[in-house]
């Protein structure tokens, strides 16, 4: 991110493109989202007999809601005077896993879910399982607080709709209750579940059948990380990296390249800092343990304050200090880069964000990585049509 020390041709093209290279992570994940129904079809849904595939007493609920709640998500539920929850969860299926889930605070931690599936032997599975991390190991079958009744819980596919069944018992009437949805078109291995590809949160009146919008904390949060990754991405995935380039390849116009470089890495370093606020703030909001992602923010931010000092110290041309002063500049600006990188990947990956993004970033790390190439490419092509002058001073051959 600042001088670049004399190299040679070979230890010039091998620094300037190692952290670029090391960056280039591509995931191929291919997401199948779920389909939107209109209320008419979400109507004739409702008037579905159940009876036909479904045992009692998920087949026929007495005083049966039936509401749209997610994409093609229907809930039908009944709550009978002794606290008891009878819940039918519906919605289109093609392969992997569908899940419901119920958390104290709307977050994901913690939360406990049924998921339901049908792996490639057409066999159909049920189970609770409890969210004690965001990984997959930490996702525990057959553990949760769900106060299942003696009733076994059900699943089934019938013309393409899984409908998950399963019976709550509480001490007291459920009102308002944040409820996780969520799918994934992978399938568990070994009882353990793939990363979802799209979820939601929502808070549910089981008294009213109502969907509270006005207080669902999620949109929010939702919100908060979009921003946070927005910011991240703009600001080490974007500007910063492209100061570096102007440093590298615009030698040759001076001091438009110093200019350019000082702007443009300080307005990418405003972004950093913005996206590690809002990160601080989402930690404390989901109280979540996500130790790499953290502790690598830290320590990028860390060496990107050094960075910004180090503009305040850089030693005069003539300085014997200089060429180490741009050694440690410049070494510094490549490690933050890499981990910069590494940690917005990490970052969607945690976040457990759409193809899109996965895409998106994609995109700007392979142009990142072309741009470099090219301008490589021109400046030692350039540097190799320059005639060699002799020595200013040579000897005379008798």
């Amino acid at each position: 991110m600042g001088e670049n020390s004399r190299f040679g041709p070979s230890s010039r093209f091998n620094s300037g493109l190692i952290f670029v290279i090391l960056i280039c992570f591509v995931e191929s994940i291919i997401f199948v989202g779920a389909q939107d129904l209109d209320e008419g079809s979400f109507k004739e849904l409702c008037n579905t007999d159940l009876t036909s595939f479904l045992p009692l007493p998920y087949g026929s609920l007495p005083n049966m809601v039936c509401k749209p709640v997610w994409n093609s998500y229907l809930l039908r539920y009944s709550q009978s005077k002794d606290n008891v929850i009878t819940i039918v969860l519906s919605t289109i299926y093609t392969s992997g896993w569908v899940g419901m889930g119920f958390s104290n605070d709307g977050m994901m931690l913690n939360a406990s879910c049924m998921v339901g599936w049908v792996n490639n032997e057409g066999r159909a599975r049920i189970k609770q399982y409890h969210v004690k991390g965001f990984t997959p190991s930490e996702i525990k079958a057959d553990e949760g607080h769900l106060p299942l009744t003696s009733v076994p819980p059900y699943v089934v596919v019938r013309e393409a709709t899984m409908y998950l069944a399963f019976q709550l018992q509480y001490n007291k009437t459920v009102k308002m209750q944040p409820v996780l949805l969520a799918f994934s078109s992978k399938y568990p291995h070994h009882l353990r579940l793939t990363v979802h590809d799209d979820k939601t949160t929502i808070k549910f009146d089981f008294s009213s059948g109502k969907t509270d919008s006005n207080v669902d904390s999620s949109s929010s949060i939702i919100k908060n990380k979009k921003t946070h990754g927005i910011l991240a991405v703009l600001g080490w995935g974007l500007f910063l990296p492209f100061g570096a380039i102007f440093a590298r390849y615009l030698k040759h116009k001076d001091p438009l390249w110093y200019y350019l470089h000082v702007v443009v890495q300080f307005v990418g370093f405003l972004l950093a800092v913005a996206a590690v606020v809002v990160g601080f703030s989402l930690n404390h909001r989901l109280h979540a343990f996500i130790p790499a992602h953290k502790g690598i923010g830290i320590f990028i931010l860390t060496l990107a304050v050094l960075q910004v000092t180090a503009f305040f110290t850089r030693p005069s041309k003539d300085s014997k200090y200089r060429k180490y002063w741009s050694w440690i500049h410049n070494w510094f600006g490549r490690i933050s880069l890499f981990f910069g990188a590494v940690n917005i990947v990490l970052g969607i990956h945690i976040a457990g964000s759409g193809q899109d993004w996965k895409i998106g970033y994609g995109f700007l790390v392979g142009s990142i990585l072309i741009i470099c190439i090219v301008m490589e490419a021109l400046s030692r092509i350039k540097k190799s049509e320059e005639p060699e002058f002799p020595s200013a001073f040579p000897m005379n051959s008798l």
